[in-house]
């Protein structure tokens, strides 16, 4: 494990998670920064407690991170274009809610989001937990054999199951609090490897989720699926995922390049909104789909 000078790192599972205390993530110097990315890369998703952020104190920390990310087919704050509400109303019982399949955020974009980060507004008393998967061992754990067939394999993603045109995955969208927007270019489709290298650390990742991986390159939707689930489901694995339980001011901060995540719908009868944003990322690489002239970077730490 890394070694921290400025942050208190304590893991919350043997595979993924950690949460950071002694600090304030109002009043950052370059030396807490630095920390706060290590542990990022290192755990895979880093969690904050008792952070009463305003949306501009919000904006400020991740944009010491990078730029903010692209938010499509979501209606952001009038005010503040680069922050989504992710919120469900009392009266949204027994609806779908958002985020509530496995998925990596906005992987049909040409260059997904490096990160997300979660910040609690309003929290059920119960419910409402976020599970994230660890990506790196969804590789790492497939045998020789399966990853000498996965590495050269391209994964095809869109946005078409909730965003596209038609019955979306996320039920009937105009019944939802949030305004999503259904549109004709949803339905394009982007390439990946399957098999991505994380751009830091220069790890292997299996870089597929059941809402945007829709196919594999040149195969049919229904050739793919066998390939796809078998996957999915060993991404999945109970030893691979960390659980969150959410109170108000908590923060999740997740590297979108080496995780999946999902919000658990069990808490009809409550409110819930969180407020998020995203850090732009890279397009993703891997021994399939090498960038010119770049290499795996490590920055960070």
């Amino acid at each position: 494990m890394a070694k921290y000078q400025h942050i208190q790192v304590n893991p919350i599972s043997g595979t993924i998670g950690a949460e950071i205390s002694n600090v304030d993530l109002r009043s950052l110097n370059a030396d807490v920064v630095d920390d706060i990315r290590k542990a990022f890369l290192e755990h895979v998703v880093i969690f904050f407690r008792d952070q009463p952020l305003e949306i501009a104190q919000l904006k400020a920390f991740a944009s010491k991170f990078g730029p903010f990310g692209t938010e499509p087919y979501v209606k952001t704050m009038a005010d503040h274009p680069e922050v989504i509400a992710v919120k469900r109303e009392v009266e949204e019982a027994k609806t779908i809610n958002f985020g509530g399949q496995w998925h990596s955020d906005w992987s049909f974009q040409e260059s997904p989001p490096l990160a997300t980060i979660l910040h609690g507004k309003d929290i059920p008393l119960y419910g409402g937990d976020t599970l994230f998967a660890n990506s790196y061992l969804a590789y790492d754990t497939l045998s020789d054999g399966m990853k000498k067939i996965v590495d050269p394999l391209i994964a095809v993603h869109s946005a078409r199951r909730p965003y596209g045109i038609g019955k979306s995955i996320l039920g009937d969208t105009a019944k939802k609090s949030m305004t999503i927007i259904q549109s004709e270019e949803a339905h394009a489709e982007i390439e990946h490897p399957l098999v991505r290298i994380h751009p830091e650390t220069g790890k292997k990742i299996l870089f597929v989720n059941p809402v945007y991986t829709t196919r594999l390159k040149g195969m049919t939707e229904k050739d793919s699926r066998p390939i796809l689930e078998k996957l999915f489901a060993h991404s999945l694995r109970p030893e691979f995922i960390c659980r969150f339980r959410w109170q108000k001011h908590s923060i999740a901060m997740w590297d979108n390049r080496c995780a999946m995540h999902l919000a658990l719908n069990d808490y009809d009868g409550f409110r819930r909104e969180l407020h998020r944003v995203t850090i732009a990322g890279d397009r993703p690489f891997g021994e399939a789909m090498p960038l010119p002239n770049e290499g795996p970077q490590k920055n960070f730490g």
